[in-house]
């Protein structure tokens, strides 16, 4: 065991790796090379449709222990990865490792194949019940769970190998070529799975709405394409929403929002060329409306919103408060209507937005993130990936990413949730280092991290209620009592990894 820069003990190697412990948010560099895959020929004449899945899994050469993935645009409403996990148990295969981007509670159907042998662990991040019986040592099976920007990492640097990608494709001609923005599961963006086409050794298309050759726009190319297969239905795609989509009406949300909005035009970001991101909960939308209003009354035009895209981002961008949308995923129907018109609507690879190691990411041209936050500790720290519990029930997404690209991060929260406060003197789960926070808002006060000094005296100077976070801690602490602390047995069941490759903290067996 080593204990990292935050003070977390991470064991030496986890799942056969060795781990490096995480040093700061910024220092660690890239070595090498990128990863090569194989290099193929496909002669005129030569098909490329099969006839099930079943026979893609033959054809791919999928065999015990490697490791396969899917993306999760479709996000609860996916169909495919269950399938896939399915065939692959009829097959009789086992030891398989999952690397999709994301899995999503719909994926608990997979949960016998895992006590089976079927599936091995997962180089990704899960979301629901297989983290929290994983949690309970009910599961026995290791988790690795990355960034968004470092799972992209990963998979280029070639730290993590994917052998299979089957990619659900909305929209795909016979030879492979696709798009997210068509069909009747059309999920928009295929941010995630460009990585996935570019970089396994084989790539299996799947979709529901096979069309005449070519498919128009061609998000993912047919170079990239070994073979194709349809099936009646990929997912979903109303169940693309996780969280509302709607501005929150909450006295207390719409306090935070107010105090949010204000941290941002007392920082002096907001002005023409001003990029912004902001996620899908009530309260974060609540937030980007009074920006919205704040752009309008100044005449603002923004260059750009970022990240997973809402239907309330569409409607700046064709407000014209935006002049683009870098989007890795549609999180709502109204955004895959948009980046299926807009021109100004870009789709991007998981790569370009946040991977610390290529020639510059999206999220490095940042101004302003909204984020949220399940916990945060008096060190400016923020834990995303468990809950009170200490269950791990969630993704890190691009969480980590956007904190340490943006000039300024922001994370908004009520001060007491479930009877707890939000502010703790040591966080259960470290998902975001400390020093890429810049403001913490709650509806009791603001707590501004002291390497933006000048922004705290602007804001005191405005007489906004700027408190120390150990003394906002200490006045919720007074309503709610102190915790009691959370016990866990010596086991690790899942680390989570900084997106440079180091391992920020680790998720242990709770004891019940």
């Amino acid at each position: 065991m080593a204990l990292n820069s935050l003070g977390r003990e991470i064991p030496d190697s986890y799942a056969g790796k060795r781990l490096v412990p995480y040093g700061d948010a910024w220092s660690l560099r890239p070595e090498g090379a990128v990863a090569a895959r194989p290099v193929k020929r496909v002669n005129p004449g030569e098909g490329k449709r099969l006839s099930s899945l079943r026979e893609a899994i033959e054809a791919s050469g999928l065999a015990d222990g490697m490791t396969i993935a899917t993306h999760h645009s479709l996000r609860n409403g996916d169909f495919l990865l269950n399938r896939i996990v399915a065939e692959i148990a009829a097959l009789g295969l086992k030891g398989i490792w999952i690397a999709s981007s994301s899995v999503h509670p719909v994926h608990a159907e997979i949960i016998p194949h895992i006590k089976s042998g079927v599936i091995a662990g997962f180089q990704c991040g899960v979301n629901g019940l297989i983290g929290e019986l994983a949690s309970r040592g009910e599961l026995s099976c290791p988790i690795v769970v990355r960034t968004h920007g470092g799972r992209a990492r990963s998979i280029i640097e070639g730290s993590v190998k994917i052998d299979v990608a089957f990619i659900a494709a909305p929209c795909c001609d016979e030879y492979g070529n696709m798009n997210g923005y068509y069909g009747p599961s059309a999920c928009g963006s295929l941010g995630y799975a460009q990585i996935d086409a570019g970089y396994a050794s084989c790539v299996v298309a799947v979709t529901d709405n096979l069309v005449p050759f070519p498919a128009i726009p061609v998000g993912i190319p047919q170079t990239l394409v070994d073979y194709v297969v349809v099936v009646d239905r990929l997912g979903d795609p109303a169940k693309i929403v996780s969280t509302t989509t709607r501005v929150t009406t909450d006295p207390v949300g719409l306090q935070i929002a107010s105090y949010a909005s204000q941290v941002i035009e007392a920082s002096g970001l907001l002005q023409d060329g001003f990029s912004f991101q902001t996620g899908s909960g009530g309260i974060s939308l609540a937030v980007a409306e009074k920006v919205r209003n704040a752009m309008r009354k100044g005449s603002i035009k923004g260059s750009f919103g970022c990240g997973g895209i809402t239907g309330y981002f569409v409607e700046m961008l064709e407000e014209g408060l935006f002049s683009a949308l870098m989007d890795v995923q549609c999180f709502d129907q109204e955004a895959v209507r948009s980046i299926g018109v807009n021109r100004a609507h870009q789709e991007i690879s998981a790569d370009m937005y946040a991977n610390p190691f290529n020639a510059g990411s999206v999220v490095n041209r940042l101004d302003c993130v909204i984020l949220g936050a399940t916990e945060v500790d008096t060190a400016f720290n923020v834990n995303v990936n468990t809950e009170s519990n200490g269950y791990l029930l969630h993704n890190t997404g691009g969480h980590s990413d956007t904190a340490a690209g943006a000039k300024l991060s922001i994370i908004v929260a009520p001060s007491i949730r479930g009877r707890l406060p939000i502010v703790r003197d040591r966080v259960t789960t470290i998902t975001t280092p400390g020093d890429t926070i810049g403001v913490v808002v709650t509806e009791r006060g603001i707590a501004v991290n002291d390497r933006h000094a000048e922004l705290k005296e602007e804001l005191i100077r405005r007489k906004l209620p700027v408190k120390d976070i150990a003394d906002l801690q200490r006045e919720i602490c007074r309503v709610t009592g102190t915790p009691r602390p959370l016990e866990f047995e010596d086991e690790v069941v899942a680390v989570i990894e900084y997106r440079d490759g180091s391992i920020i903290d680790v998720v242990r067996r709770v004891k019940e």
